[in-house]
């Protein structure tokens, strides 16, 4: 039995499978047919050891919101045509989920489709979930649902976009001064934490400054591998990483200062900003001062609650405010009425 990607292999399971049990079944229905979700082969990053679990041939069957009175009977043909292996892989399914898009996108980001989706509840969504609505493959459409549905959640809009960057300029801005103070005073472990957490700060902001939704931590390091600034960042983080004392760490990070203040100002959407490191106060070792980047990005949010947020507290998203995946699995709602919150207080 040899390998064959996810997408493929369930691209082969719709179009041999599926279809023409769609076809003798229900000629006249319309419905769609994706790999999308939940799991490595989505982000196509599956490999042969993906295969011992939660993998395997399978789609997501979208019926009209009027047709949802076919699923038993559609998931009872399916048992019926189905192998139990198709090309040497086992058929479970129970994994093939047949849904709407409104109830989809209800289970997966608790919005109600009478819902309109406000800029802060943007703000409520992780980027892995973003990445399992427009990642993966879609095989057939035939109301446009999904491709309206992937549309919609392509990528942030355009303030929320600028939040989340200065968002992450104000967390580098906050800690670069730390990782060197601590390596000042001998406390290398110490250092060398911060110094990891600036790099992850780092990373995301590639991802945003390359519009582009950073996966969780499994694929983080794959796919920021992918990016078009990865080859000229990689070098200097890894010596961070693995820099046994903090001037080789300072040294690095100066490196990858100036690439990312190079990438913001190709963007064009503030003031230059300056290439090169300067000190901190009078202390003997530079930094960037990413919370005067920060500012310069908040300025030119245009949206007035995210403008307010912006002057009031720069967290973030759900996946800068926690990093515990139980707190990213909370209710929306309630974390929505946390940044309603922040709005006000100061």
């Amino acid at each position: 039995m040899s390998f064959i990607n996810g997408i493929e292999l369930c691209r082969r399971f719709h179009k041999e499978i599926v279809e023409p049990v769609m076809a003798d079944n229900y000629p006249c229905l319309n419905y769609s047919s994706a790999l999308i979700g939940p799991g490595s082969e989505v982000l196509g990053y599956d490999t042969e050891m993906s295969t011992d679990h939660d993998w395997g041939p399978r789609v997501y069957l979208f019926l009209g919101r009027h047709d949802s009175l076919y699923a038993d009977r559609i998931k009872s043909a399916l048992r019926e045509r189905a192998p139990e292996r198709f090309y040497g892989f086992p058929i479970d399914l129970s994994t093939s989920v047949i849904t709407t898009v409104p109830s989809f996108i209800a289970s997966y980001l608790a919005v109600d489709e009478d819902e309109c989706l406000e800029r802060l509840d943007w703000l409520t969504f992780s980027s892995q979930s973003l990445l399992e609505i427009t990642r993966g493959e879609v095989y057939r459409d035939d109301n446009g649902e999904l491709a309206a549905l992937r549309k919609q959640y392509a990528y942030y809009p355009h303030d929320i976009w600028l939040y989340l960057m200065a968002s992450t300029w104000q967390r580098i801005g906050q800690e670069e001064h730390l990782m060197l103070r601590a390596g000042f005073i001998g406390d290398e472990l110490g250092s060398s934490i911060i110094a990891s957490r600036l790099v992850r700060d780092m990373m995301n902001l590639c991802f945003l400054i390359e519009r582009q939704y950073a996966p969780y931590p499994k694929w983080f390091g794959t796919a920021f591998k992918r990016l078009k600034c990865s080859e000229q960042m990689m070098p200097y983080l890894w010596t961070v990483q693995t820099a046994a004392v903090w001037r080789e760490r300072e040294f690095a990070l100066n490196h990858a200062y100036r690439q990312l203040s190079s990438m913001h100002n190709l963007l064009g959407i503030t003031e230059k900003v300056a290439d090169d490191v300067s000190f901190f106060y009078d202390r003997p070792f530079k930094v960037m001062n990413g919370e005067g980047i920060a500012r310069l990005i908040a300025n030119e949010i245009k949206d007035t609650d995210i403008q307010r947020l912006s002057q009031n507290h720069l967290i973030g998203s759900i996946d800068q405010i926690s990093d515990n995946t139980d707190f990213k699995k909370m209710s929306r709602t309630a974390l929505k009425e946390l940044l309603k919150a922040a709005l006000t207080r100061r």
